[in-house]
């Protein structure tokens, strides 16, 4: 199998699962980094290309991540409960 997957003419990347750690963070920061633009000025092909990517990718995140931190003010009832100025703290 080649490096990239191709669905029909569109070139999806790398497997996720493919990925080491480092690559799978990298492909992270960078598709979140692109993401305004693609949404305010990416064709609705790029766009919806951008959201299978992005899927594909924190899905793998998840995947190898079940314990990840979580951060108590991320979570409904610690967004309920945040008052002004208090700061969310992960935790475990």
């Amino acid at each position: 199998m080649d490096e990239h997957d191709e669905r029909g003419t569109t070139m999806t990347g790398v497997d996720p699962s493919r990925l080491d750690d480092q690559q799978l963070m990298k492909e992270l920061e960078t598709i979140h980094r692109t993401r305004h633009d693609t949404l305010l000025y990416g064709s609705t092909d790029a766009l919806r290309a951008h959201n299978d990517r992005m899927a594909q990718l924190e899905g793998e995140y998840l995947r190898r991540n079940p314990r990840r931190m979580v951060s108590a003010g991320r979570t409904r009832e610690g967004a309920r409960d945040r008052r002004c100025g208090e700061s969310a703290t992960p935790r475990t």
